[in-house]
């Protein structure tokens, strides 16, 4: 099979700006719903009240130990029986963040934990409000210690995102595959895609490298 540069040059607009645009849509909306909840995970997981740790953590253990895609087909087949109907796009977002809100709950945890034991007990010295110094002692300390562990889960969900054309979301694997399937030849259009992926992931993963250098100095 012979590289057509003719028909590569009339596809490439296509995933550039229809697919690829989905796969940074579903990452981006992933992530940020993935820090968020991870971090209340986090807080509740902490509870001194077993009848919130426990089961939150129960619950998490379950979509660790669940694959994504089974957890995208839920979402999208199933729930809209019970009335729970939501767009192709938004359920993979939210598919993408709550599974992997599961990792960076844990990423937070150990942000937590981190965390010197003589700032708890200057802050209760110092006769401080517990919301204060969560707020302005121990999280910020907290995420900066898990800030390269939450970029690489950026990573991993920009490299997961083509399982959401399980629920129809053309993304820019899924575009390639369907542009494929039209004139027989998924060379060209299936080596775009993976070349995407590398031009996107070999220089995030060497920023979070630098980020977590930059952080241990």
């Amino acid at each position: 099979m012979i590289w057509d540069w003719d028909w590569t040059l009339e596809i490439l607009p296509q995933l550039l700006t229809q697919g690829l645009l989905v796969t940074v849509q579903a990452t981006l909306g992933g992530a940020v719903l993935a820090f968020v909840l991870g971090l209340f995970v986090a807080l509740l997981r902490r509870s001194r009240r077993a009848y919130v740790s426990r089961p939150v953590g129960a619950v998490m253990e379950f979509i660790r130990s669940t694959p994504l895609l089974v957890q995208l087909f839920v979402l999208y087949y199933v729930l809209p029986d019970f009335g729970f109907k939501m767009t192709a796009l938004t359920t993979g977002i939210i598919g993408l963040g709550v599974h992997y809100a599961a990792y960076t709950s844990e990423v937070y945890r150990a942000g937590i934990d981190g965390v010197p034991k003589g700032q708890w007990e200057a802050a209760i010295a110092l006769n401080m409000p517990r919301p204060y110094t969560w707020i302005s002692i121990v999280l910020p300390q907290a995420v900066r210690r898990a800030l390269p562990a939450l970029g690489n889960y950026v990573v991993a969900i920009f490299k997961e995102s083509p399982q959401l054309s399980v629920i129809t979301v053309v993304d820019v694997v899924g575009l390639a595959r369907g542009v494929g399937s039209e004139s027989f030849r998924y060379l060209e259009p299936m080596t775009i895609a993976g070349l995407f992926f590398l031009l996107i992931a070999i220089p995030a993963s060497m920023l979070v490298r630098r980020m977590e250098r930059r952080l241990d100095t």
